[in-house]
C-alpha cells in the first residue's frame, strides 16, 4: 500500500476478550487533519500514538473518529482517546445508541465500554474530502445493524471494517458467522461491495490485502450458495 496515498493502516497487537489479536485501525489524511477509522479496544491508544509518531503526526492531529460499528474491539478505546484529543465522533445512525449508552452493545454480555456521545450520525452515501480523494460511506449492515465500510473510488480502495476479514486461510473472506447476528444481511452487504470497483482492501482483522472486486464477487457467490 502506498504510504503517499493519504491512507495509512495501523496494525496494533492487543488483548481483547482474553485473547491476543491484532486489530487494524486506519488513518486518513485530510486538509483539516486526520480521520481515524475505528479506535481499537481499551488500551489501544498507546499503539495508535506510536504509529502516528512514526508518520510524524500526533494524537492531537485527529479531528474526526469514524466508527465502522459499535463492537468493543472497534470502539472500546474511544473514551480513553477522547480524554486526550478533542475530536468529533461519527458513526451510522443505527450504531449511535449503542456507542452513546442508550442501548447495550449487542455482543457485550453486560460488560460494556464507557459510553461516548455521537456528534455526527452517518447515512449511506455520505462523502468526506480527503487527500486520497473522496471517502464514501457504504452501508454494509449485518455484522452490526449500522455497520459501514469506507470506499475511496480514486484509489479503488475499500476499508471494509468487519464486513470482510483477512485473517483466515484465504486472503479475503466474508464476515465471521459466529460474530455476525444477521448473516443474511451481511451476505447482501458483501454483494453491495462486489458492485464497487475495488483493487485493494483493508480489513480490520487481517489488515491490507491486494484483492478486490473479483475476489469479493467470488465470495458473494460462495456465501449465497
Amino acid at each position: 500500500m502506498q504510504e503517499d496515498a493519504g491512507v495509512h493502516v495501523l496494525p496494533i497487537p492487543v488483548e481483547y476478550g482474553g485473547k491476543q489479536l491484532t486489530v487494524t485501525p486506519t488513518i486518513v489524511e485530510t486538509d483539516r487533519g486526520l480521520v481515524l477509522l475505528d479506535v481499537g479496544p481499551p488500551g489501544a491508544v498507546d499503539g495508535l500514538e506510536t504509529h502516528l509518531r512514526a508518520l510524524e503526526y500526533d494524537l492531537d492531529d485527529i479531528w474526526l473518529v469514524l466508527l465502522t460499528h459499535h463492537d468493543g474491539d472497534h470502539a472500546g478505546g474511544l473514551a480513553e482517546l477522547l480524554e486526550r484529543v478533542d475530536a468529533v465522533v461519527a458513526t451510522h445512525r443505527e450504531e449511535a445508541p449503542y456507542v452513546s449508552g442508550d442501548r447495550e452493545p449487542i455482543k457485550s454480555d453486560g460488560d460494556r465500554y464507557p459510553p461516548v456521545d455521537i456528534d455526527i450520525e452517518l447515512a449511506d452515501g455520505v462523502r468526506f474530502p480527503t487527500l486520497a480523494g473522496p471517502m464514501a460511506v457504504v452501508a454494509t449492515p449485518g455484522h452490526a445493524p449500522g455497520h459501514v465500510s469506507l470506499y475511496f473510488p480514486t484509489g479503488k480502495l475499500l476499508v471494509a471494517g468487519d464486513a470482510l476479514v483477512a485473517d483466515g486461510e484465504d486472503p479475503l473472506e466474508g464476515p465471521k458467522p459466529r460474530f455476525t447476528p444477521e448473516l443474511d444481511r451481511a451476505i447482501d452487504s458483501v454483494g453491495t461491495l462486489a458492485a464497487l470497483e475495488i483493487e485493494h482492501t483493508v480489513c480490520y482483522h487481517g489488515g491490507y490485502v491486494d484483492r478486490g472486486t473479483e475476489r469479493i464477487r467470488e465470495l458473494h457467490e460462495q456465501l449465497r450458495a
